[in-house]
């Protein structure tokens, strides 16, 4: 059902309440969480609401047309969904669910490297239409062989993070046993027991795991090891040479995930990168860091007719979506949201988020009479 639409959660707020319910508290506080004392995602919220629009209510009364074209492809609307690690964790299936209702609706779903479902999986479910969110592998025989699984299952965008340096300091994380290595502890047992629906839906799923993952990971690997895998198979130092090996070796899209300085994107420019997202991982690596806004404001349209501008980071609701759209993004992406939404509503929940979203932005498009995402700058306050 394309048109699934539960008035009880009509906002983001609603969705996350609902959500909270929904899963174990350890599940909740990954989902939700910063790096340390969290001002950073107070920052990339607040800056992006300071953003100002200006109505032209004498002008004629306009028809809106949401959709967007993107790397050869006409999106039905401004946003897609960000990729979200270990979806499974926080609702079982919750890839798979998203994924679907993604290509259903006509909107791009980056998978997770680090995703509870493989990238066949999301492929299949997906219909072809998925992304790809990519570490830079340390192992050169890792890096094959994910960008030949990625060629043979019919990917066209791979999305290569970059602002993952190190392992973010998420203090909820460490007290629930999530930071690595992890470790599940009685507590996270006692308030899984609370959750029956969560823990049946869980049951039903299987344990979530690395599954894209998993052929590279010894057998039985312990928990402890984890770390050192990841950062000896899968997570390679990223700089310029890395990700031109990578760009190199990749024939679709390229796309450069999770910088916010100007001279970064002038390198991914001069590397030949097709987009790049103003991102700061959600506020969840550096906790001083400037906001993605901040970050996108500061290119001034420098970019525009040289590399898409994506952009993440903060964005809860349509009116978020217009705001980063009007600061010159040519494309969003909105990451917590959506897994809310699938906590809340499970199989209906991606397709209620899209239909969410899509009512507060035409609402928005229609108060401004701005016919299109791409006049948006006309609007915006300067």
């Amino acid at each position: 059902m394309t048109d699934f639409f539960d008035p009880r959660f009509p906002d983001s707020a609603s969705l996350r309440a609902q959500a909270q319910k929904s899963m174990p508290k350890f599940a909740f506080e990954y989902l939700e969480g910063g790096c340390i004392d969290e001002i950073g995602l107070h920052r990339n919220t607040n800056e992006l609401q300071q953003v100002r629009l200006r109505s032209e209510l004498l002008s004629p009364s306009v028809d809106v047309d949401t959709s967007v074209d993107l790397f050869g492809h006409r999106y039905a609307a401004p946003f897609g969904i960000a990729p979200v690690g270990l979806q499974g964790l926080m609702w079982p299936k919750a890839p798979e669910i998203l994924a679907k209702a993604a290509a259903e609706m006509n909107i791009p779903y980056v998978l997770s490297t680090v995703s509870s479902s493989s990238l066949e999986r999301i492929a299949e479910v997906s219909e072809g239409h998925a992304w790809y969110q990519l570490y830079n592998p340390t192992d050169a025989n890792t890096r094959e062989d994910l960008l030949d699984r990625l060629k043979a299952s019919g990917y066209q965008n791979i999305m290569v993070t970059v602002d993952v340096p190190t392992f973010g300091y998420r203090v909820n994380d460490i007290k629930n046993g999530l930071s690595m290595p992890p470790k599940m502890s009685l507590t996270n047992i006692i308030q899984m027991l609370t959750k029956p629906s969560w823990l049946l839906a869980t049951a039903l799923a299987g344990k979530p795991e690395m599954e894209t993952l998993k052929p590279y990971m010894p057998p039985n690997m312990p928990a402890d090891q984890l770390a050192s895998f990841m950062n000896n198979t899968v997570m390679g130092p990223v700089d310029f040479d890395a990700l031109k090996v990578l760009r190199d070796k990749w024939n679709g899209n390229f796309i450069i995930k999770g910088i916010v300085n100007p001279s970064d994107v002038q390198k991914a420019v001069d590397m030949g990168a097709d987009g790049v997202v103003l991102s700061n991982h959600g506020a969840r690596q550096l906790d001083c860091g400037e906001s993605s806004i901040a970050g996108l404001q500061a290119l001034n349209n420098q970019y525009k007719d040289q590399i898409k501008l994506l952009f993440d980071s903060g964005v809860r609701s349509g009116t978020d979506v217009a705001a980063a759209m009007a600061s010159g993004a040519d494309f969003t992406f909105l990451g917590r949201t959506f897994v809310y939404a699938a906590a809340a509503l499970g199989k209906n929940g991606g397709t209620h988020a899209i239909n969410m979203l899509l009512r507060q932005y035409i609402q928005v498009m229609s108060q401004l009479k701005c016919a299109h995402s791409s006049q948006l700058p006309q609007f915006l306050v300067k």
